[in-house]
């Protein structure tokens, strides 16, 4: 069973690149003694990214493997996947 479509699959792995990028950059920062605001900018910036990974696999997630739940009657473990994304976002 494929989980993640190609047409996502390629955006997220594009996105997960470009976040270790962004993770070697602040590990560089603090080697140098960058100034603080520079590196809190940049975290942010991976939080961010890791962000839109997160919505581009939920995407994924409801538009898949949930529908597929749905059509095959299985409703309640579709409710208890969406509930347990929803609780997990919410920290």
């Amino acid at each position: 069973m494929k989980y993640i479509r190609n047409k996502n699959k390629d955006k997220i792995i594009r996105r997960l690149k470009l976040i270790e990028g962004q993770v070697r950059g602040l590990q560089k920062m603090i080697e140098q003694n960058a100034y603080c605001i520079d590196v809190i900018t940049q975290t942010s910036a991976v939080k961010q990214g890791l962000s839109g990974v997160e919505d581009l696999l939920l995407e994924n997630h409801l538009s898949g493997c949930i529908l597929n739940q749905v059509k095959a009657g299985q409703g309640n473990k579709a409710k208890e996947e969406i509930l347990k994304v929803y609780k997990l976002k919410r920290k």
